[in-house]
């Protein structure tokens, strides 16, 4: 059976680490096979604040926006 570790916490201690999660499975009688992220840590991510939004001077369908 495959489950998100979301929806395991909600039934049981936030707290515990994955690891802790997996041993008390394990310990319940129930077989952990593998844990496996649902996605790649995310690399060279640049969040930004848009501060303003304004008309490009010379074209109608773009817009000037300045970032912080």
């Amino acid at each position: 059976m495959l489950f998100s570790e979301n929806w395991l916490r909600t039934w049981i201690d936030p707290e515990a680490s994955t690891e802790e999660l997996a041993h008390r499975l394990t310990m319940a009688g129930l077989e952990v096979d593998a844990i496996e992220p649902a996605a790649p840590a995310f690399d060279n991510v640049v969040v930004a604040e848009v501060k303003t939004v304004r008309p490009h001077p010379d074209a109608d369908k773009l817009r000037v926006t300045e970032v912080f």
